[in-house]
Formats: structure tokens, sequence, C-alpha cells
């Protein structure tokens, strides 16, 4: 088959389309005709050789498909044919790939392969970080940074249908304005105003209950500014440093919580429980002829033109996912 190989570690044009041998058979797992896969943050990390794959699993870039099944195990509820999209620990970058059933979500009819490849890793982990993690209610102000990318989209939809208060930040006029769109109350360019003052204006200077923050340690200072009493900040990436200056005093007077989310290296069974929670409570909003939610795709790039995807994720310009078309 053929599959997306990293030549050695470095920018966009070490990526190399080459004929690899199929993913070996697992008990319990099915056999995946992809047709396509998205681009992730992670994929960049491990392609410049800081992210390596849990050990085990496959070295070839991608963390979500979607595609058809090919071969199932005996007794299986799946069927060859049945179309199904999935997160991944890698492997995404392939024509073919190998997933436990479980980790198995149905295409909704009326969607295209394209659009299900962009939800996997972005409403999964964003339901994991509102939900799980976030304790995320009825009513509450939910901060959603980078709102115009792949989990950031996801997010300010669930976010908003969950009956939040959304308050997003993004990186210009043109991402606000989508991310708007997309149903947040309020939006602001982070680079010409202070989130956390629009945050305490937005919420009457109560602050906001939840915080999903892809930028680590130079946002803590507002993020403390800004979080109302008894407030949590989930840590997805940290882009903008690993390090913060908490003052503890500040967090025990006040309650804060700060809790860190990771997808890739979690237990199968977590990975599985995630999984068909998201099954049961959110992929019926995708579904119908009005659905409540929906992948926010950049662009559909050709397999054969994974340097030119790369180039515009590292570009930072993308609104949405950037979806690889395999077949």
């Amino acid at each position: 088959m053929k599959a997306i190989v990293i030549g050695e570690p470095g920018g966009p044009e070490v990526l190399r389309l080459e004929e690899v041998p199929e993913p070996a058979p697992r008990p319990d797992h099915v056999l995946l005709d992809v047709h396509a896969t998205a681009l992730n943050r992670a994929d960049l990390l491990q392609r410049r050789g800081v992210y390596p794959p849990p050990p085990g699993e496959s070295e070839i870039l991608g963390l979500e498909c979607a595609g058809v099944v090919a071969e199932a195990p005996a007794g299986s509820a799946l069927r060859a044919g049945d179309r199904v999209m999935a997160l991944l620990p890698g492997g995404g970058y392939a024509e073919r790939v190998v997933i436990h059933e479980k980790m198995a979500i149905p295409i909704p009819a009326a969607m295209s392969f394209e659009e299900a490849a962009a939800i996997p890793e972005a409403f999964l982990t964003a339901r994991e970080a509102l939900f799980t993690l976030g304790a995320t209610r009825p009513g509450d102000a939910v901060l959603v940074h980078a709102a115009a990318g792949g989990v950031g989209s996801a997010a300010v939809q669930l976010a908003k249908n969950a009956g939040a208060k959304v308050l997003a930040t993004a990186g210009s006029d043109e991402k606000v304005r989508r991310v708007l769109a997309l149903g947040a109350d309020v939006a602001v360019d982070y680079h010409t105003v202070d989130f956390a003052d629009a945050v305490l204006t937005a919420t009457d200077r109560k602050g906001t209950n939840v915080v999903l923050d892809f930028v680590g340690g130079a946002y803590w200072e507002k993020h403390a500014r800004c979080l109302a009493i008894a407030g949590r900040v989930v840590v997805i990436g940290v882009l903008g440093g690993a390090s913060a200056d908490v003052n503890l005093a500040q967090l025990l007077m006040r309650r804060y919580q700060i809790l860190g989310l990771v997808m890739r290296s979690r237990p199968l069974a977590d990975k599985i429980a995630i999984t068909q929670a998201f099954i049961r409570e959110s992929l019926p909003s995708f579904d119908g002829p009005s659905p409540r939610l929906k992948p926010i795709i950049d662009s559909v790039v050709p397999f054969a033109d994974v340097i030119k995807a790369h180039e515009r994720m590292e570009t930072n310009e993308n609104v949405g996912k950037i979806v690889l078309k395999i077949r």
C-alpha cells in the first residue's frame, strides 16, 4: 500500500509517498480502506522528531481517518463495506489502517469521507476537554483559544450546543468572523485585544468558568486574572511554553484547577470509552437536514500534495481542518 513516510526529521520537504507493508491484523480489530485523513499539530511535531508515537504503534503520521471496512473478524458487529471514521494513535496517512472494532464510529449517510475525517480528533478531544475535565454546565462561560482551528472550532460548537456562553480567541479579523459564525458569543483577535479584559467585560467581571488552553505557560497570568472562582483550565497544548509561575496562594483562595489532557497515549480502554460516549451523545447531532454540529474544513488536498498541506498548517493560515484525500 502507499503511505506518507518521513525520510528524516525536518520540515515538510522530508515527507515522501512510498510503498510500505500493509498493517498486520490483530484480534478484535478491523482493516479499513482509508479514503481520507486530516492534519493535526501533532503531525508537525512528529515530523520534526519531537513527538514519537506510543510504543508499538505505527510510525506513519495520521491521528484520524475515514474509510470503509475491508475485513472484520468473525462475530464483529461490523461488516465489509461499512463506512466508518476513527481516532488513531498513528497510521492515518496510508491507504489502509487497522483499528479496534469498538473505535469505529459510523459515518452519517449524507456525510462525505472528507467531512468525516475532520471529526474524530477534533470533536473527541473537545468533548473530553469540555465535559470530562472541564465539567462544563449550561450557563457556564467557556473561553476557547485557537477557536478557528480543528479542536477549537469543535469546542465552540459543542459548548454552545450545551448551553454555555462561548468566549473565543483567534488570530485574525477573518478568523474572528468565522468563529462568530460558528456560534461564539464573543470572539477577539488576540493580536490586538487583551482577551482577559474581554472575558471580564463579557462576564460582568465574574470571569470564565472553563478555559481550553493550547498555549500553556505564556497565558497563565492572564488566565489567573480572568478565571471565575473555582475556574478550570484544561491544558491541551503548550505552544507558548511548558512552564508558568503559578501563585499557589491565589490558586488556593480562588479554588482554581489546572487539568492536563492528552489523547494519543491514553490506554485503549480509555479511548474506547471516549469513542462510545461520542457515538451515544454527540454523533446524532451531525445527522439530519439541519445538523447542530458540523466539521469545519479549511481545504481538501490530494494525498500526493501532503507537503503543501503541511506548509499551510505551518503558516497557521487554516480555518478548521486540512484534509488529505487518499482515495
